[in-house]
């Protein structure tokens, strides 16, 4: 049995993750952390400092500010960790690799094994149609509640892309300041926040008299609570590093 204390459990995704676990024989949640009231069947504490329970692993879907104090738990607790939430500063991200050197440490902007999956895609299909100057851009669709912007998904992808590709490529965010040709060597990212979307992400290869897009549509938030439980199994009694859900996938 793998025990998991949830980091931000009293959120949509802390909501959806306890829903998987219950329902999972393999693992069980001991504790949850969240500064919000709401309802579980395990102990919450509001300050993760005082939480004093064992486990084998941490699974964080919280807020950008809450990651570093999380961080430092998990390294003096010695307690793996996969940090979920997006939105990170540079500093915390220099904060999570440096953890890393000490414990367990799995970041993903995305926990779906079909955005993972399509990671390892538009590497394969940017090596090969790069020479053919094919221009790459992506657009994202999120809910009219996330905040960041563009999505860490869509960094992903276009960091996928670009370590495929010996990093030549830049990224623009914004055409409207600047009147002049698209380079050959950018990947365009677009954000469109709406409504209820869950999650849409598109990839469009556009060359000379021809068009190759790669979609992603996630239909509810349930494939990124599967992919952290699924993390969560594979990371629990692993040695200090940094992971990916590509390591998961192997």
């Amino acid at each position: 049995m793998i025990n998991i204390i949830l980091h931000g459990c009293n959120g949509k995704m802390g909501h959806v993750v306890a829903s998987i676990v219950k329902n999972d024989p393999m693992c069980q949640i001991v504790a949850g952390i969240d500064s919000r009231e709401g309802n579980a069947d395990f102990p919450v504490f509001t300050d993760i400092s005082s939480c004093n329970i064992s486990a084998d692993v941490i699974i964080d879907f919280s807020i950008s500010t809450a990651v570093p104090s999380l961080l430092s738990y998990a390294k003096e607790r010695q307690i793996p960790v996969i940090v979920c939430t997006t939105g990170l500063s540079e500093e915390t991200l220099a904060l999570l690799e440096s953890t890393s050197k000490d414990v367990a440490v799995l970041k993903s902007a995305n926990m779906s094994v079909g955005v993972n999956l399509l990671m390892s895609l538009l590497q394969k299909a940017a090596q090969l149609l790069a020479d053919s100057n094919f221009d790459i851009e992506i657009i994202e669709k999120h809910h009219n509640q996330k905040i960041d912007a563009p999505s860490g998904t869509a960094l992903a992808l276009a960091d996928s892309i670009n370590e495929a590709m010996e990093h030549k490529y830049t990224y623009v965010y914004d055409r409207s300041q600047v009147r002049e040709k698209r380079s050959p060597h950018e990947i365009g990212i677009h954000a469109v926040r709406g409504g209820s979307i869950v999650g849409e992400h598109s990839v469009i290869f556009a060359g000379q008299d021809e068009i190759i897009e790669f979609n992603h549509l996630a239909m509810s938030k349930e494939i990124f609570a599967v992919g952290a439980v699924k993390a969560a199994k594979y990371l629990a009694g692993k040695p200090a590093g940094l992971y990916t859900m590509k390591n998961v996938m192997e």
